[in-house]
């Protein structure tokens, strides 16, 4: 099976940026506009963007959701989207914009009851974006470190109908240090469901080694933006 691409576009006070290891203080800024990056990438062959609304994920609400919205309506590529994402009127907010698939993240942690009746009402167009610190869930834009483990946490969505998961490894996110595979892989097998890569990708290698292993997609970012590789061979790596 061929893994899904997802080109990563973080958000922060309307500019792409990367964050390092989810630190809202080592920040690098790489374009100032969100709709033009999605517009390359889209125009690179991309099928899906990963869109993340930092400071809604840092502020508990939407903040940058217009960049989304545009994205999605004009351009005829999928969108999921992941940052501040509390209340069904958010996730309804994106889905009648166009947006493809919404990611909860925090509020799956601190209200599972909430998530799980989201899920059952929306089936596929909701993901379940787990962020690991140690292996434990964190939350809050990455702020906060919860008692829950990460797998128990991917295990309990799986068993309530969750179809995917975004699965970050905080320590190697922004790193360039490569994937955490056997984190990513013991989600997969625990779950059964989709499983979406995220953190540490810096090269097609990593890339293929991402797409021998059980998941459904990886998440790259930083490395495209530092021009380790470009989109059209990172697709053309997995493809091979």
């Amino acid at each position: 099976m061929t893994i899904t691409i997802y080109p990563a576009i973080d958000m922060r006070a309307g500019n792409c940026v990367r964050l390092l290891q989810g630190d809202y203080n080592q920040e690098t800024i790489y374009g100032d506009s969100p709709f033009d990056m999605a517009l390359r990438f889209a125009t690179d062959g991309a099928n899906w963007i990963h869109m993340v609304d930092l400071d809604g994920a840092k502020d508990g609400k939407r903040v940058n959701d217009r960049f989304v919205i545009e994205a999605a309506q004009k351009l005829k590529v999928n969108i999921q989207i992941g940052g501040g994402i509390r209340t069904e009127d958010d996730i309804v907010h994106y889905l009648d914009n166009n947006v493809t698939r919404v990611i909860i993240g925090s509020i799956a942690v601190s209200n599972p009851a909430f998530a799980i009746e989201m899920i059952k009402k929306y089936g596929k167009q909701i993901a379940i974006g787990i962020d690991a610190k140690d292996g434990f869930v964190a939350t809050h834009g990455w702020l906060e470190t919860s008692e829950i483990q990460a797998l128990e946490l991917g295990k309990r969505f799986a068993e309530a109908g969750a179809d995917t998961f975004i699965f970050t490894d905080i320590a190697t996110d922004g790193t360039l240090s490569g994937p955490n595979l056997t984190a990513v892989t013991e989600m997969a097998r625990v779950t059964g469901k989709n499983v979406i890569a995220s953190g540490g990708v810096s090269s097609l290698a990593d890339l293929q080694a991402v797409n021998g292993a059980a998941v459904e997609g990886a998440i790259v970012g930083k490395a495209l933006y530092e021009k380790r590789f470009t989109l059209k061979q990172a697709l053309e790596a997995v493809m091979a």
